[in-house]
């Protein structure tokens, strides 16, 4: 991908993964009132232009709305699944201080984000068998290059315990 437009750094994957705000799942929608000119709307500008894509990407679920140049004083306002609203205010405020407080007030907690990354490595662990509730795996036999499943398809009798020591007898005598 070429680097090329007005601060192309922000397209970038390593850019975008360092975003620390990641909603709850009661957020549905998220929108951004703002002025494209004044003071009391630097912040909100700044906010959209560099947290908007790292929420984007930390929250593929959640619909971001932009409306410029409709309000007097910049807000957000989220929609949560149950029907309530969020209303809050950033004029003012640097975009740092606004990304801080969506994340105290909306964002998910460092213990619950440590959880959901645990219980994911958890899952995706290849070396774990069980049932597919738990586990990617039930059986042994469903990776690719291991002996079939016995349930399904016999086993070559060279693999079979009675097979190896009638063979055994055999040649002893």
């Amino acid at each position: 991908m070429p680097m090329k437009g007005r601060f192309p750094i922000r397209r970038t994957l390593q850019y975008l993964s360092q975003g620390d705000v990641v909603f709850k799942s009661s957020v549905k929608v998220m929108t951004v009132n703002y002025n494209t000119a004044g003071e009391l709307s630097d912040g909100a500008r700044k906010f959209v232009f560099f947290n908007i894509p790292q929420i984007q990407y930390k929250n593929p679920w959640v619909q971001i709305m932009l409306f410029k140049n409709m309000t007097p004083s910049p807000f957000l306002r989220f929609y949560l699944d149950n029907g309530e609203q969020v209303l809050v205010d950033v004029e003012d405020k640097t975009n740092k201080e606004i990304t801080e407080h969506i994340k105290k007030i909306l964002g998910k907690s460092k213990e619950t984000l440590e959880k959901e990354e645990r219980e994911r490595k958890k899952l995706s662990h290849p070396a774990t068998f069980g049932p597919k509730r738990y586990h990617l795996r039930e059986c042994m036999c469903e990776i690719e290059g291991q002996v079939p499943c016995p349930a399904f398809v016999p086993l070559p009798k060279e693999m079979r315990g009675k097979y190896k020591a009638a063979m055994k007898n055999e040649a002893s005598a």
